[in-house]
């Protein structure tokens, strides 16, 4: 079979290239990449004002990406001063790429604002800023700075099935799940108790989690090819990878369980 195909939301800024200034749609190459080894084709999704339903018939899984905060009148509150750079259209879009992808039974992870985005379709809410509730800033601890956070993950769930009870992920956020959306059930978290990751145990495959695994999968493949020299003479060979990858795989794999019965139909 070919490459589960995976959808996967977009920033649309302003941005730099060569010696142009424009709007454009754009991504972190990590997450292409991290789609790529986990075996499956990845496919940009960015904002438009009508479509989801379209976009989301031609993939078999679905990346809800990070990103700007989620506008709070998605979820029926009024913004903290310290919510800013809200992109209500970017919202309006995944929460209808989210809603097609619910309705096709698709896998879906929620990475960091996909996440919370992912809470508010549910019908949650969000607290708005963390440090105030939690007393640090150590999930965002300065700009274009992932910090390092310890995650505890509920034995049991698919979630660790996937990536282990315990595991050290780069988180990079200022806001959280508050109210759970119903349907959801919490999986993992922080040592402060912040909710850290969420999942629909009614569904194959509804995932978020509040840290960046695309960035944990980058930094896990530079170090093993730093490791390829060393491991090599011992006739090592690889692992199952590290537990962002296996992650994404278990995705793709859902992706393509989805795919075959779709070809089946």
């Amino acid at each position: 079979m070919s490459r589960p195909v995976i959808g996967i939301s977009t920033y649309s800024e302003v941005a730099s290239w060569g010696v142009w200034r424009r709007r454009a749609d754009l991504l972190p190459r990590s997450y292409t990449e991290v789609v790529l080894r986990a075996g499956g084709l990845p496919v940009l999704l960015p904002p438009l004002t009508s479509g989801a339903a379209d976009a989301v018939a031609t993939v078999h899984g679905l990346v809800l990406a990070g990103g700007a905060d989620v506008d709070p009148a998605t979820y029926g509150a009024t913004p903290d001063p310290r919510t800013t750079a809200t992109r209500p259209e970017r919202d309006a879009w995944e929460l209808g790429l989210l809603r097609q992808a619910l309705d096709r039974d698709l896998p879906v992870l929620g990475v960091c604002r996909g996440m919370q985005l992912l809470n508010v379709g549910y019908g949650g809410t969000l607290r708005q800023h963390l440090p105030e509730d939690v007393g640090h800033v150590q999930h965002q601890r300065a700009p274009a700075e992932f910090g390092r956070t310890a995650v505890r993950v509920a034995e049991g769930s698919g979630l660790a099935r996937r990536v282990g009870r315990r595991c050290l992920v780069s988180c990079y956020h200022h806001q959280a799940v508050a109210r759970l959306g119903a349907g959801l059930t919490p999986v993992a978290w922080a040592e402060d108790g912040t909710v850290e990751a969420v999942e629909d145990a009614g569904r194959e495959f509804v995932v978020g989690v509040q840290w960046h695994p695309e960035q944990d999968a980058e930094e896990a493949e530079q170090a093993e090819a730093s490791a390829d020299a060393a491991r090599a003479p011992a006739g090592g060979g690889t692992d199952a990878g590290s537990p962002a990858l296996r992650l994404f795989a278990a995705l793709v794999r859902a992706a393509g369980r989805h795919a075959s019965r779709r070809e089946n139909r």
